[in-house]
């Protein structure tokens, strides 16, 4: 039995768009990279991601099924309102509609929006100092960083405007108390990000662990954003995100069915 079926799920390949296909196999991969790098929480986080089109539609998992299960047909379908547009026996989390719908409405360069509850990531949101300046990962991040403050379990319509304030234009949100999101212009610039993020969320509670901390320079961080760009040309995800791929295809190809 494939993983479809065990998962009572019917195949979309060739009954959606191209273009819709390509984006559920490349978000299916980002669920199953989450879980293969262990920064899945059972089934309690999400990633989204916009369809191509004029519709404001997105593509969210199903409510119950582990990371390492999700396919390219299984991802749901849904509506600014969290209608369901595509059938599945699964449900979709009120409150991962909460967070990710709220910030797809407002801005247009996140057409994919990745949160995550790892341990090392609710560490550090859980500090009163936030990301710290101690190590190069850390300055990418300082670079583009929001915070917002904890006000329960996402399910209140009132917070999102405090959300998207706290977000504004940056790449990275702190959610204190709470963990990490990230938003890229695709899949895999998101992805990248949440890596670079994690990264150094967990570099920073290793590093307090070890003794007294040594900042990275100010003037430093004031250049970052100019490094990057003579760096990878921009080009970090795009050059990351094929090997990623490659990755999945050596360890289970499943989830592209």
């Amino acid at each position: 039995m494939n993983i479809n079926e065990s998962l009572h799920i019917s195949s979309l390949q060739g009954k959606v768009s191209e273009a819709e296909w390509k984006l559920r196999c490349d978000l299916a991969a980002a669920y199953r990279l989450v879980a293969l790098y262990g920064w899945s929480d059972l089934v309690f986080t999400h990633i989204s991601a916009r369809i191509p089109g004029p519709e404001h539609h997105f593509l969210i998992n199903p409510y119950g099924v582990m990371f390492d299960e999700i396919t390219a047909s299984s991802l749901i379908k849904i509506d600014q309102s969290c209608n369901k547009l595509s059938e599945s026996p699964y449900p979709v989390n009120p409150a991962g509609f909460t967070i990710h719908s709220c910030i797809h409405q407002v801005r247009d360069d996140a057409a994919c929006v990745l949160h995550t509850h790892s341990r090392a990531g609710v560490a550090v949101a859980a500090q009163k100092c936030g990301v710290l300046p101690i190590s190069q990962q850390s300055t990418l991040v300082l670079s583009s960083l929001a915070y917002h403050d904890y006000e329960g379990v996402a399910l209140r319509a009132e917070e999102q405007p405090r959300l998207q304030a706290d977000l504004g234009t940056r790449r990275f949100l702190m959610l204190r108390n709470h963990g990490l999101l990230t938003v890229g212009s695709s899949i895999a610039d998101a992805f990248l990000s949440m890596y670079i993020f994690e990264s150094t969320c967990r570099i920073q509670i290793d590093a307090q662990a070890g003794g007294e901390l040594h900042q990275v320079n100010p003037q430093i961080l004031e250049g970052i954003a100019n490094v990057m760009k003579v760096a990878s040309a921009g080009m970090g995800a795009e050059i990351a995100w094929p090997a990623l791929l490659r990755k999945l295809e050596r360890l289970d190809p499943s989830y592209r069915t």
